[in-house]
């Protein structure tokens, strides 16, 4: 997009989690100009009551996550001119969680089912022990090393339709981050891991349509992890059987 007097038409979502609606709003256009660029002009030159999400502006926090034409994106890394529809955008609150108000959603259910996933690590040493050696080319290593890149921004739990439709599942974040701590080899409790992602709203729920890896803005790949999952509870469950 080249710099013009053009506006852009722009719908954003207004109200809280009892109900709302879409709000209509004229932007300038500008050259290079971001989804959060748009939505902080409104706030800063149209409605001051706007509420929204961000932080860094550059992709390391993940706070600016927000529907963009259907679609979870950090509106920080997304340019209007890739998404834009004519001179129309659609901008709302993440799916699947409760929305506090306009485009900011509540993320405590999605940090309550990271901690319900045993996503607190397990130490096996104290603060007084030495620290222990770590082999980063280890294959268990390698394995929790492909997720630790997650920042907790909540896309992934968005874009699952399982979690839309099952609210009990843990969702790919959580999931992910007990896989990452199944295959850390200083974590102590990997039984009680398996514990708690085997259960109703666990990994054998996961319907493995891949929305999670193909949204998942730092390129992870959960459903590689859930299934990871999968395979470890049921083996688990085998031997114990037999």
């Amino acid at each position: 997009m080249t710099e013009s007097p053009e506006n852009l038409s722009i719908a954003v979502w207004r109200g809280d989690d009892s109900g709302g609606g879409y709000e209509q709003f004229d932007v300038p256009a500008r050259q290079n100009q971001t989804v959060l660029d748009v939505v902080s002009w409104i706030q800063q030159h149209t409605d001051p009551s706007l509420t929204y999400r961000f932080a860094c502006r550059v992709g390391m926090c993940g706070s600016c996550a927000m529907m963009v034409n259907g679609e979870p994106r950090w509106t920080c890394r997304t340019h209007v001119k890739t998404v834009l529809k004519g001179n129309r955008l659609e901008v709302g609150p993440l799916r699947n969680l409760p929305v506090i108000k306009d485009l900011a959603t509540d993320m405590d259910p999605f940090f309550d089912k990271w901690v319900a996933s045993e996503g607190a690590h397990h130490p096996t040493r104290t603060r007084h022990d030495p620290i222990a050696p770590v082999d980063p080319t280890e294959g268990n290593r390698v394995e929790a090393n492909e997720g630790i890149e997650c920042i907790n921004c909540a896309v992934c739990y968005s874009a699952c339709d399982t979690v839309t439709g099952n609210p009990d599942y843990l969702g790919p974040a959580a999931l992910q981050r007990a896989w990452t701590l199944f295959n850390d080899t200083k974590d102590a409790n990997r039984g009680a891991i398996l514990d708690a992602v085997s259960g109703s709203g666990g990994c054998h729920n996961c319907h493995s349509q891949g929305s999670c890896s193909h949204y998942c803005p730092n390129e992870l790949n959960p459903m590689k992890a859930i299934a990871g999952l999968k395979r470890a509870s049921a083996t688990r469950f085998f031997r114990r059987s037999s």
